[in-house]
């Protein structure tokens, strides 16, 4: 089974579909879409997003909101935890920040692309 560490805001980004009008929103649609992916799959998703937390309904997903402020935020989360993990080899992590790609390659994950894992959630269901 593969793991899933997913940069919300990067994946959210990745579709110019008007997505900074309503952040909340879309970050709730993409929770919705990980727990459907999730759900068919059978994989573990987690995903860390920027920003102030909210409630959200998340099922399967394991939803983290970053832990300090600024540019990049939930980057330093999500390498954290790539690093910190003992099997990190099982673990991919969703993004195109090649800085982020850098550090959890380095850990042993492996990276997805945002675009590439957008369209994975886009799938029809056995595909």
């Amino acid at each position: 089974m593969t793991r899933f560490l997913v940069d919300g805001m990067n994946v959210i980004g990745s579709r110019p579909d008007g997505w900074w009008r309503d952040r909340a929103g879309a970050k709730r649609r993409l929770v919705e879409e990980l727990g459907r992916f999730a759900g068919r799959t059978g994989h573990e998703v987690a995903v860390v997003f920027d920003g102030r937390p909210l409630d959200v309904e998340s099922g399967p997903v394991r939803v983290a909101f970053a832990s300090r402020r600024g540019r990049n935020a939930a980057d330093h989360d999500i390498a954290a935890e790539a690093e910190a993990d003992p099997d990190a080899g099982s673990l991919t992590v969703v993004t195109s920040d090649a800085d982020l790609a850098e550090r959890v390659r380095e850990a042993g994950a492996r990276v997805e692309g945002a675009g590439e894992f957008r369209r994975r959630l886009e799938r029809e269901p056995g595909d």
